[in-house]
């Protein structure tokens, strides 16, 4: 008897310790914050019964790499599609579902919805968020209304009307390219790369009132936002490199970043710019000069909105 209470008395000492009780409480809340998810993840699952799935590739990645960003890529979703034409889901990894819909009457009932009900991709947007930041794309919620307030002086009729020149300019920069193309003996072009140029040129003179020129001479800028993209879509067909950390340490990674840095600086370069602009001459003036020449670009107008609302 003795021995048994010097036991419960030496047990009693340890559970007093302080350390030991914050210990069981850290371990407490993992183990119940894992089973949450594991609850919320089973549940989810039940749910998105519903949908049809193709056959998996194995169990650890899924549908990953069952579409790739290429021709025959685009051949299997075509499948997909035609196989499933309601809808369907795939599996990114073990534990990301990822529901495609396909009938225009249900895509219809998701892009009628609200911010709050139309979620948004937070696995894919997350490897955009680096190079776009939290903007208009990637935000939600009370954010989102708030920037889609901001934009939508920006939309008017009145202020894309003049645009079209701008559009046509440009498609009519890349349509000699192609007769130059033809009259040297090329017989195949990449309409993708063609067309992709002739974008961001448009962007650029809309947005920004640059013209880099970039469909007949390469660019810096173009080259970043192009690799950029190349690099979002790849990571998103390799499930470790979801992972933010694995991702920094590989050469893609390193890649990213760099090419983050020279858009930024770019913008940031543009934007510091037109702010000097603007106090120079005044917004009445600035508005005065820029309804001459009947464009106001994109910047200006996120510019005044946005003092306008300070």
């Amino acid at each position: 008897m003795p021995q048994m209470s010097l036991s419960w008395m030496d047990l009693g000492s340890v559970v007093a310790s302080p350390w030991l009780l914050l210990l069981l409480a850290g371990a407490s809340w993992l183990l119940a914050h894992v089973l949450t998810q594991i609850y919320t993840f089973y549940k989810n699952s039940r749910r998105l019964q519903c949908f049809p799935q193709p056959p998996k590739r194995n169990w650890l990645i899924g549908h990953l790499g069952m579409a790739p960003p290429t021709e025959q890529g685009l051949k299997e979703v075509t499948q997909l599609v035609g196989t499933y034409p309601q809808g369907f889901m795939v599996w990114m990894g073990p534990i990301f579902p990822l529901i495609n819909l396909c009938h225009p009457d249900i895509v219809r009932s998701v892009l009628n919805a609200s911010a709050a009900v139309a979620l948004k991709d937070v696995v894919f947007y997350s490897f955009l968020k680096p190079w776009l930041g939290d903007g208009l794309l990637l935000s939600a919620g009370d954010k989102w209304s708030c920037h889609r307030r901001m934009l939508t002086p920006a939309f008017h009729f009145n202020i894309l009307k003049p645009y079209m020149k701008i559009f046509n300019d440009s498609t009519n920069v890349m349509h000699a390219k192609w007769q130059r193309l033809i009259l040297e003996g090329n017989t195949s072009l990449d309409m993708f790369e063609h067309v992709s140029l002739m974008t961001l040129d448009t962007l650029q003179k809309c947005v920004f009132s640059f013209d880099s020129n970039c469909q007949e001479k390469p660019s810096e800028y173009i080259a970043a936002i192009l690799e950029l993209s190349a690099l979002v879509a790849k990571r998103n067909q390799q499930l470790l490199l979801h992972m933010d950390f694995l991702f920094r340490l590989t050469p893609d990674g390193r890649r990213f970043r760099k090419a983050c840095r020279l858009v930024h600086d770019f913008t940031d370069a543009v934007i510091q710019e037109r702010r000097r602009t603007l106090p120079e001459h005044g917004i009445d003036d600035f508005l005065q000069a820029k309804a001459k020449s009947k464009t106001l670009d994109f910047i200006d107008v996120l510019l005044l909105t946005k003092g306008l609302e300070a």
